[in-house]
Order: structure tokens, then C-alpha cells, then sequence
């Protein structure tokens, strides 16, 4: 492609792009002007506090003080990269291959603007300053031969860059596969985050088997003998399997051919930066051809398969939606068996559950190394009730956008001569054995680690139920006002105006406050406890039945009004829920 064929094809990426700036709105273009002088202002002061650092902190550092330094920067920045990477799984390409194929140009120079465009993230656009910045500071502080950390940092982002985008590719390649689709999207998100947090595990648990490992008792020349051991570690104090572990994992050549750089040798770092650039080509190049296939339809996807077995329409027994709920309407009990069903194969709610695991995961392995702490009884009732809000963070993001995940299924919903108040009823009832299932795998955890009481335990189930009916009633006002679409496959909602952005992100720093009269009951107990009225874990259990019994009749009585308001606002939904922005 010759420089006149780019230079179009750039200007009208341009000209796209001012178009959609200017039908979000005057204030949408100014946000976008202001994150991007944000954006660039955090890049300058990254490069200006690693200039600083390398000149004034680390001009005279050791080569582990060296190693420790880079490798603290690269595994914050792969954290912070990781995060990035789930929310953006499914993000359209700046300029659409598929559109060119028809044109006499060549594609490889449109693949790389793509490429270069997915890329200007907040973690490229805080951390390769600031690695760029250090690596001056280095030289200016007298250490010359750290002129090499220049094409060693810009390997190994390239090599990570590289290989990313080749697996977003790939994995969209699979998504094509709607069912497949589905599990990709939950399983991904599940790794990344499990991934993310497994150190933080790991350390937990390593801490807590140091703890109570018994000491043997040994002499100060047998530690000096260990210290000196030849294979322990080498000149630098470093343990073997350390070394070892950089030298053989390529995102950590930047801390080794730091060290080596630091120590006088040149060789780590530039063997380490041929690695990492010949390693991200390779990279780079299969996505190029992967992404060629994809967009001349040579996937896998148009292989012939088996027809799969036809499904059996009948068995026995009562089919799911056919069941009754006792004590609802039967319009609700249907709408809230359909929705339930809908939960149970939406991605969605997978990646929330999958969340919900990591935090049980996470909190749970705190909790059991942790278990020795001593924990007062009148205190024990806010560690049940702290887990009860502690699951609702994450399952409120689904309770507070009731109608996004149904997309085109809102025009049903529309259409069913069915009273509004039985619809949003039988959404809130859809999601009771979800938050009930959780808080229960949460309150056994808290029961078995802490060994709180039973009625403890009882109480931190009302104090569950009470918090379903808080975010019930604040999730359908917010449902009907601030409705908006979800992206299929994924948490991350469709472009939306920025008025609405910034509500929803208001409506989310309220969470607290929602979930704050839950820690009523054992406030209450404390403080009869405390004035020795009575015992804190009966105080809590009955504060707990009339803050339950109250909020069902709260509960009850917005029902009604929520269901007219719903009524009046259903096309103003329809309109936002069912229209595809990308």
C-alpha cells in the first residue's frame, strides 16, 4: 500500500470518528477530550517519575534491588493488562478488514493500524513511560550499559501485545459458535481472574503453613553455613530457582537482563530483547494470517459437522415452566421460572457467579489463615452480616439492570397482557436462589472458620433475605429509569449516552448505603450487649425477623407503583434495550 491509499483510509477513520463524537453530544465530546488530556498527562508523569527514580533512588542500586524494582513494574503492569484484556475480548477493530477485501491495497499496513490502535491502553499509556522514563534515569545516573533496557522493554510489551492480539482473534474465530460462545466468554473471564489473584492465594497460604511450621533450632554458624551454601543462590544473594525462573520465562527477561545489566553483564539483556522481539513476530504474524482466514471465511466454523441428535420434546415429570411457586401469582411464578431458565444459560450470570468463586476463594483462604484471631462474640454477628454484603456487591450489577440481558426479548414482555408489577416480580423472584445459594456456600464458610453460633447463622439468613428485598426495590426503580443494553456474551454494556453513564455510575457508589440497615440487627446487638441488656446473638436474631418483616411489606407496597411506573416507561426501554450500538 503506498502512502496516499493509508493516508484515505486513516482520514476517514477520522471523519467516523468525529461524526460519532458529534451525535453523542457536545458534553460527550468534551469527556472524550478531557480522559484523552488525562490519559496523556498520567503517561507524561510516569515517564517523569521513572526519570526521577533511575536518576536520584536506583542509580546506585543493587543487581537484586534491580530485579526486584522491574519485576514489581512488569507484574503490575501484566495485573493491570490482564484486567484490561477481559472487557475488551470483544472490541471491533478500528478499521474494518472485511470492507477492504474488495479493494486492490494491501492489508498488512491496515492490520498493523489495528493492531497499534487496540493497544493504546492505561496500562501501555501509564507503564511504558515510566519504563522508558526509568531506563534514562539509569543512564543518567551513571550506568551506561542500561542504553540496552531500551530495546529490552519494547520487546517484551511487543511480544505481550503481540500474543494478546493473536489470542483475541483466535478466540473470536471460536466465538462464531454461539454455543460455544457462551462458555468461552464465562471460562476466559473466570481464568483471567483467578490467574490475577492466584499469587495473592498462594502467599496466603505459604504465610499461614510458615506460621505453624515448627522452628528447629539451629546455631549461627549452621545459618552461615546455609547462607554460603554453594547452589543456594549465587554472588548475588539471589536463590537458584529464581534465577532460574527468569531466565526461563520470557515476561520476566526484563528483570534479569536488568540485574545482569546492573552487575556488568551485557549478554541477558541482549539476548532477552532478540527473544522477546523475535517472539512477539512470530506472534504478530500468526495473528496476521489467523485474522486473513477469518475475514475470507477459511474457519473453522464452516467445517461440516454432525447434526446433533434430535432433542426429546417429551418426558416426565412437569416441564420447568410449568411448575407452580406457592404464595406468588401465577403470572409471576411463569415469568419467574422463564427468567431463571434464561439465567441459568446466560453468560452473564456465569461470569458473576465465576466472580462470586474468586471472591469466596480469595476471602475464604484469608478467613481460614486467619481463623486464629480472636474475634469477640458480640462482634461475630458483623462477620456473618459484612459476608451477606460482601456477596451482593457483585450480584448487584445484575439486580440493578433487569431488562438490559433481555435484549429483543423485551418486545414479549411488551406485548404480554400481563399486570407490570407480576413482571418485575417475577424477575426478583428469578434471582432468589441464585443470591440464596451463594450466601449459603458464604455462611457455611463464616460458620465452619469462625465457629460462629447457629443463631448467628439464622440470623445472617434473614439479614440475606432482607438484602434481596433492599436491591429488589432499589434495582427495579433503577431497572425502569436507567435502563441499558448489555452486549451479548459479556458485562459490558453498548455505548450509551454520557448523561446515563454517569447515573449509573452514581447508582453504583449507593450500594452502600442500600445494604447499610442489614447492619442494623447487629448494632443493635452490640449495644444491648454492651450495656448488658441481653446477649448480642438474640438481640441480632430478632432485629434481623423485624427488619425482615418490615422490608416485605416495604416490599409489597412498591410493587404497585413500580409496576405504573414501569407501564409508562416500557417503550422508552424498549428503545434502549433493543437497539444494537457497537
Amino acid at each position: 500500500m503506498d502512502w496516499s491509499q493509508l493516508r484515505t483510509i486513516l482520514w476517514l477513520r477520522w471523519r467516523l470518528s468525529r461524526n460519532q463524537w458529534a451525535r453523542g453530544g457536545r458534553l460527550n465530546a468534551v469527556l472524550t477530550i478531557v480522559v484523552a488530556v488525562v490519559l496523556f498527562l498520567l503517561g507524561a508523569a510516569g515517564g517523569i517519575a521513572g526519570l526521577l527514580a533511575g536518576t536520584f533512588a536506583l542509580s546506585k542500586a543493587s543487581p537484586p534491588v534491580m530485579l526486584l524494582v522491574w519485576d514489581l513494574i512488569v507484574g503490575t503492569f501484566l495485573l493491570l493488562w490482564l484486567a484490561g484484556i477481559v472487557s475488551e475480548i470483544q472490541r471491533s477493530e478500528t478499521i474494518d478488514i472485511g470492507r477492504l477485501l474488495h479493494l486492490p491495497i494491501s492489508l498488512r499496513s491496515i492490520f498493523l493500524i489495528n493492531y497499534v490502535a487496540s493497544h493504546l491502553t492505561f496500562s501501555i499509556i501509564l507503564f511504558l513511560p515510566g519504563m522508558l522514563g526509568l531506563s534514562v534515569g539509569l543512564i543518567l545516573g551513571g550506568r551506561g550499559f542500561m542504553t540496552l533496557m531500551f530495546p529490552l522493554a519494547l520487546g517484551v510489551v511487543f511480544m505481550i501485545t503481540a500474543w494478546t492480539y493473536c489470542l483475541r482473534g483466535w478466540l473470536v474465530t471460536l466465538m462464531m459458535n454461539k454455543r460455544r460462545r457462551r462458555t468461552i466468554i464465562a471460562g476466559v473471564t473466570f481464568a483471567f481472574i483467578l490467574l490475577a489473584q492466584l499469587p495473592y492465594i498462594l502467599g496466603n497460604l505459604m504465610d499461614d503453613h510458615k506460621r505453624h511450621r515448627p522452628k528447629p533450632v539451629q546455631s549461627v554458624e549452621s545459618d552461615q553455613r546455609t547462607a554460603t551454601r554453594p547452589g543456594s543462590g549465587d554472588r548475588t544473594g539471589v536463590p537458584h530457582a529464581v534465577l532460574l525462573a527468569h531466565k526461563v520465562v520470557p515476561f520476566l527477561w526484563v528483570g534479569n537482563g536488568a540485574m545482569s545489566l546492573a552487575a556488568g553483564n551485557i549478554w541477558p539483556a541482549v539476548m532477552g530483547a532478540a527473544g522477546a522481539f523475535l517472539l512477539g513476530g512470530l506472534g504478530l504474524r500468526r495473528a496476521y494470517r489467523s485474522t486473513l482466514r477469518f475475514y475470507q471465511g477459511q474457519t473453522a466454523g464452516n467445517r461440516s459437522k454432525r447434526r446433533p441428535k434430535a432433542e426429546k420434546l417429551t418426558g416426565k415429570g412437569k416441564n420447568l415452566i410449568e411448575r407452580q411457586l406457592p404464595g406468588a401469582p401465577e403470572e409471576a411464578a411463569a415469568s419467574a421460572l422463564a427468567f431463571f431458565r434464561c439465567l441459568t444459560r446466560a453468560p452473564e450470570v456465569k461470569m458473576v457467579l465465576g466472580t462470586n468463586f474468586i471472591m469466596l476463594l480469595i476471602f475464604g483462604t484469608m478467613i481460614f489463615v486467619r481463623r486464629s484471631a480472636s474475634i469477640g462474640d458480640n462482634f461475630r454477628p458483623f462477620v456473618a452480616t459484612g459476608a451477606v454484603a460482601f456477596m451482593f456487591l457483585s450480584l448487584s450489577q445484575l439486580m440493578f439492570n433487569l431488562f438490559g440481558f433481555d435484549r429483543g426479548g423485551f418486545r414479549q414482555l411488551v406485548l404480554l397482557p400481563v399486570p407490570r408489577k407480576h413482571i418485575l416480580l417475577g424477575k426478583n423472584l428469578a434471582f432468589l436462589p441464585v443470591a440464596a445459594g451463594i450466601g449459603a456456600i458464604f455462611l457455611l464458610l463464616i460458620k465452619i472458620a469462625m465457629g460462629i453460633s447457629f443463631v448467628i447463622v439464622i440470623a445472617a439468613g434473614l439479614q440475606l433475605l432482607a438484602a434481596f428485598l433492599l436491591l429488589s426495590m432499589v434495582g427495579n426503580l433503577i431497572s425502569v429509569l436507567l435502563p441499558y443494553r448489555i452486549a451479548p456474551g459479556s458485562l459490558k454494556r453498548t455505548k450509551s449516552s454520557t448523561k446515563t453513564s454517569i447515573l449509573i455510575f452514581v447508582s453504583r457508589m449507593f450500594f452502600p448505603m442500600v445494604i447499610a440497615p442489614i447492619f442494623f440487627p447487629p448494632a443493635m446487638g452490640l449495644l444491648w450487649s454492651s450495656v448488658r441488656w441481653l446477649p448480642a446473638a438474640p438481640v441480632n436474631l430478632f432485629f434481623s425477623v423485624a427488619l425482615l418483616a418490615a422490608l416485605v411489606v416495604f416490599y409489597r407496597l412498591s410493587l404497585s407503583n413500580l409496576g405504573r411506573l414501569m407501564q409508562r416507561r416500557e417503550k422508552e426501554i424498549l428503545e434502549v434495550v433493543t437497539q444494537e450500538v457497537e
